[in-house]
């Protein structure tokens, strides 16, 4: 026959109804590093467009190293294109709804309409990632160059494949741009090589590189039946490279390009926030960017 025994001291159930459980801010599975928006140039479109204008027939303007003589010097002039491309700044938008009566009586310790906010912009902040190198106009998978797409050699990206990129991009290559998933092929085939790639810290984060050109990583890549795609870019408008357009001096302005602002409460007491972002990308010369199409990011080793 089992003893019952009294209990001599508070338990833990009761000791809890007295006791205050530390809160963290809501969570969200989704939010990524966003190295790409961190690394690009951004440039200030004050009328939301942006003109690239070239010049026509580089090849045809003549100079002359002169020799100890007195021939006749070339006559040159540099001509541009009639009309450049433009570049209008794409809207990612959304409005946040928040009760009233919620804000107002369960806002401690955390602000509802702040962590609302917080929560929804890191969204916004992930789709421009996501169509600056997406976007069907402007994003940098639709805005290659023939003469810059290069195929892998056996499907997996080798230290070849990606040296390849590196002639496509040679004036001041920035860093290459892919899938977690694609830089861990790259690692295994550097392995298999026995030419493990050094790494760089950037940003208190550490990246491997190739050629000393870091490899960042972006989940925006897309894998599709395990074959993705990895960039080479060269940023800069003073590079002639790849830019960041964006909108400044917005009204509500949280961050570059991105506006908060109260549009009001309703007959239903619920206030509402439009969260709005502006941006758009330029490439402003062809061989500012390169792709290695095709690549395979399931092929694996048994290492002995």
């Amino acid at each position: 026959m089992t003893e019952k025994h009294n209990q001599t001291a508070l338990g833990d159930v009761a000791a809890r109804t007295l006791s205050n459980a530390t809160k963290t801010v809501p969570m969200l599975s989704t939010i990524s590093p966003r190295w790409l928006v961190h690394l690009m140039n951004w440039v200030p479109v004050e009328a939301g467009i942006y003109r690239v204008n070239k010049a026509k027939n580089p090849n045809a303007i003549e100079v002359d190293c002169s020799n100890k003589d007195e021939r006749e010097l070339p006559a040159t002039f540099v001509d541009y294109e009639e009309w450049g491309r433009e570049y209008v700044l794409n809207a990612v938008n959304t409005v946040v709804d928040v009760h009233t009566r919620v804000s107002d009586l369960y806002s401690s310790p955390h602000n509802q309409i702040k962590e609302q906010l917080r929560l929804t912009i890191e969204v916004v902040k992930e789709r421009q990632e996501s169509e600056l190198i997406n976007n069907k106009e402007y994003g940098l998978l639709h805005n290659i160059a023939a003469s810059q797409k290069v195929k892998t050699r056996t499907g997996a990206p080798t230290p070849d494949d990606l040296d390849e990129l590196l002639t496509k991009v040679w004036k001041e290559p920035a860093f290459f741009l892919a899938h977690p998933k694609a830089i861990a092929a790259f690692g295994r085939e550097c392995t298999r090589r026995g030419v493990p790639p050094p790494t760089v810290s950037l940003f208190g984060s550490q990246f491997i590189t190739w050629r000393g050109v870091p490899l960042i990583p972006s989940d925006k890549l897309q894998v599709n039946k395990g074959k993705t795609s990895i960039l080479l870019l060269r940023v800069g408008e003073s590079r002639q490279g790849v830019v960041g357009l964006y909108q400044p001096n917005l009204p509500g302005q949280q961050s570059m390009g991105l506006s908060v602002r109260f549009m009001g409460i309703n007959h239903k007491a619920i206030a509402s926030y439009l969260v709005s972002l502006y941006c758009s990308l330029a490439v402003l010369t062809e061989d500012a960017i390169a792709v290695l199409e095709d690549v395979g990011v399931d092929n694996y080793y048994d290492y002995k």
